[in-house]
């Protein structure tokens, strides 16, 4: 303050001292001497706003990682990717690609808000665990109200997003799989080791929402994606249960494969039901979802996975199991490439049984001979045989429940 006085006093000295110069020389000497006292302010003010801005941005980055974190951001991209499908294979002709994108950022909200839930509840096991000591909870890099708030408000808004932009259908089967997954599964991965077919079912939901919210209903063609996810996810498990054996013990979790020194009977369960993924593409293909080309390449397929399953049984190691787990992280991808690739819309159907049922009535056209009521006159009719729809016995057991749709055909 002082400082800048004794500024102003100099200068308005030198202004009067000066009178007997030029009035430019005047005003150029009192521009510099104001520019240098005034020089120091100006440079401070932008470095101020620096400093804020980068305080601003590490504070964003910094829960931005919590969040991601927290929502397990791979699992979730991956439950998206299953939910889209099932939106895709449900749409049945052309795909609504502004219901595809609400469909997707409701699934990944409520997936968000899951994961979240799943590790506030285990924090302390996480605490524990060498693999997930670092998580933001665990680490101490946010607190548990902040976690809580953040699944509830995701939560929320995505079961919501759900409900306006596509159907109560979709919205009830999300709402049901977040509440499956934080407050059944997660309890029960510390008390029974029934937990892994549990989180199988939570699994396979996502692509039956996505249906749901294409269609709006739930037909038997729908089944095909969820029964894959959910007998895909034991072999995965399975392997990942054997792997983390240690791990899954100090944190405190019953998993199978804890209960089984030797392996057999974990190595017995992922090797059945890789088996069990074989009849799908054949179903998919009877049930008119795919063309006949998924059948082949579907066994295949499961036909690879089942190898690296039976090479684990024979050779129960932890090489082995990582090979298994890396065969279940490629097959996933694959088959649902595949179902999108060779999937047939409502018109391919149409034209297909159609074309069929022309084919079966001129290889059977029953001619018969009718007389009018004077008896001159002969006509010739045909009787023609309608094609079944794929889907017909949809109401026959085990499934009494779904009615079986009806094409007239004409």
């Amino acid at each position: 303050m002082f400082r800048r006085n004794w500024n102003c006093a100099t200068l308005y000295s030198r202004l009067v001292n000066s009178s007997s110069s030029s009035p430019l020389h005047n005003f150029t000497h009192l521009r510099s001497s104001f520019s240098s006292s005034s020089s120091p302010n100006l440079h401070l003010a932008p470095s101020v706003a620096a400093s804020k801005s980068t305080d601003l941005l590490s504070l964003v980055r910094h829960y931005g990682n919590c969040y991601s974190e927290l929502s397990k951001a791979r699992l979730s991209l991956l439950v998206v990717a299953t939910s889209g499908t099932g939106f895709v294979l449900g749409s049945g002709g052309a795909v609504d690609l502004s219901a595809l994108s609400y469909t997707c950022l409701g699934t990944m909200m409520v997936a968000a808000s899951a994961s979240t839930l799943n590790q506030v509840f285990e924090v302390k096991n996480d605490a524990i665990m060498k693999r997930t000591s670092q998580r933001p909870l665990p680490s101490g890099r946010i607190t548990v109200p902040h976690a809580v708030g953040w699944a509830s408000s995701v939560g929320l808004a995505g079961t919501a997003l759900l409900a306006t932009q596509t159907n109560m259908l979709a919205a009830g089967l999300a709402a049901s799989n977040l509440i499956l997954y934080s407050f059944v599964y997660t309890p029960l991965k510390q008390i029974h080791p029934v937990n892994t077919w549990v989180g199988a079912v939570v699994g396979a939901i996502p692509p039956l929402l996505g249906w749901a919210a294409a269609s709006g209903d739930i037909s038997l063609n729908s089944l095909i994606l969820p029964a894959a996810l959910y007998f895909w996810q034991i072999p995965h498990f399975m392997a990942l249960a054997y792997m983390c054996r240690d791990d899954y013990a100090a944190g405190g979790f019953k998993m199978y494969s804890l209960a089984d020194m030797s392996g057999r009977k974990t190595a017995v369960v992922a090797l059945r039901n890789s088996i069990y993924l074989i009849p799908l593409g054949f179903l998919a293909y009877d049930w008119g979802v795919t063309s006949g080309w998924f059948c082949l390449e579907s066994t295949a397929l499961t036909l690879a996975i089942s190898a690296a399953a039976f090479s684990f049984y024979r050779d129960r190691t932890k090489e082995r199991a990582r090979r298994m787990f890396h065969a279940s992280l490629l097959y996933l991808p694959i088959f649902m490439a595949g179902l999108l690739i060779h999937r047939r819309t409502d018109n391919q159907q149409f034209l297909e049984v159609n074309a069929e049922g022309l084919v079966k009535s001129s290889s059977s056209v029953e001619s018969s001979d009718i007389e009018d009521k004077n008896g001159d006159q002969k006509i010739k009719g045909q009787q023609r045989n309608r094609a079944r729809p794929p889907v017909a016995y949809a109401s026959c057991a085990p499934f009494p429940f779904l009615p079986a749709p009806s094409y007239d055909i004409v």
